[in-house]
């Protein structure tokens, strides 16, 4: 038996296919360095929704409903952001979307697009203690989520945060997404799949690592010595935040991306809350020194950086905090949980795998 469905293939799709061994990413057919900086996220979830919806309209049509759909949802959950904002950022996200209607048409799946974009900066503003900002329908997606968070969108970071939602739209049948395709499989509107997404997303293991890789350098900052840090840390057993894949033996081609995001922001001024070129510089010295540990403490281990390294310095330059680091990994998948859902849907079979039993075996009375 394959220990966590290691290489047991669940499905069939036409959606995204990781090369782990090659360090490549294909979504529909294209790669991710042909999308990244060249297509809008609006674009992608075009490419990504193709054949999942009848009359699917152009780019510009879907980006205005998209846009739409976030004053939509606004409006529909205003009156319970009061109610949600006690809660953790993520969790108050997470029960904002149950709200939803749970259909199977576009103008479902947009409200699913739009609420993550729309929650997450209303919530984090009523616990500053400032009123929500309406969504603006005729702002890029990534720009609005922006302006709702802070008032303004600068140009480079709505650039920046829109190139991270296509970054990590999809990759392949990851835990939340094989969560998602499960309960769709039971032919469950998409709001209930999208909450299984969100359910597995949440786990450190999975989308919740880019916040600790914020705690890990500042504790590295503060130590003064990012090698001794790194190796006290993997003696008492600790993982290295940020570095290390499921799926990748090379190094993640998202963190590259990133990382290039992360590098053209510094070049304009961009990195909030801290000077530039210390943060920057300091996180890839910190880089180069794990990858030299983790060599050294796990030779017959390929550990290379991943997407969460410079997914955190992305997000803390676009103003989140780290608390809400996961809200936005989900702003960006929750396009791929979709196209997914709609892909198992159109198979009409139900996933339900075999468990073997090893507890212990009653006597049987003759």
């Amino acid at each position: 038996m394959a220990n966590g469905l290691d290489d047991i293939v669940a499905a069939d799709t036409v959606l995204s296919d990781v090369d782990g061994a090659g360090g490549h990413l294909t979504i529909r057919g294209h790669s991710l360095a042909e999308l990244t900086g060249h297509w809008r996220y609006g674009q992608v979830i075009r490419l990504l929704f193709d054949g999942f919806f009848d009359e699917l309209p152009g780019d510009r049509e879907l980006e205005k409903a998209i846009g739409n759909a976030r004053v939509e949802v606004f409006e529909r959950l205003r009156p319970a952001l009061d109610q949600l904002a006690p809660l953790d950022i993520y969790s108050a996200m997470r029960a904002g979307m149950a709200l939803l209607p749970d259909g199977d048409e576009l103008a479902d799946a947009l409200r699913l697009i739009a609420a993550p974009a729309v929650l997450t900066p209303a919530l984090l503003r009523l616990t500053r203690g400032e009123k929500p900002l309406p969504a603006d329908a005729r702002a890029d997606h990534a720009a609005d989520m922006l302006r709702m968070l802070g008032g303004v969108a600068s140009p480079a970071l709505a650039k920046a945060l829109d190139t991270y939602l296509v970054t990590v739209c999809d990759h392949g049948l990851n835990a939340s997404t094989f969560a998602t395709r499960v309960v769709a499989s039971t032919q469950a509107g998409l709001t209930s799949a999208i909450l299984a997404g969100l359910g597995a997303l949440k786990g450190p293991l999975h989308g919740g690592a880019p916040g600790p890789v914020i705690e890990m350098l500042d504790a590295i900052e503060a130590s003064g010595d990012a090698a001794a840090w790194l190796r006290d840390e993997i003696a008492r057993g600790e993982r290295i935040m940020g570095f290390g894949h499921r799926i990748y033996r090379v190094r993640d081609p998202r963190a590259d991306v990133l990382k290039a995001v992360v590098r053209q922001l510094g070049a304009r001024k961009e990195m909030n809350n801290r000077k530039t070129g210390s943060r920057l510089a300091f996180a890839e010295t910190v880089e180069q020194a794990a990858l030299e540990v983790l060599r050294v403490a796990k030779p017959q281990r390929s550990i290379q950086t991943n997407v969460e390294f410079f997914t955190a310095l992305l997000l803390e330059a676009a103003g989140f905090p780290k608390e809400a680091f996961s809200n936005v990994f989900a702003a960006g998948r929750v396009a791929g949980w979709i196209a997914h859902a709609r892909e198992q849907q159109a198979t009409g079979r139900l996933i339900r795998p075999q468990s073997r039993y090893v507890g212990p075996v009653p006597d049987l009375v003759a």
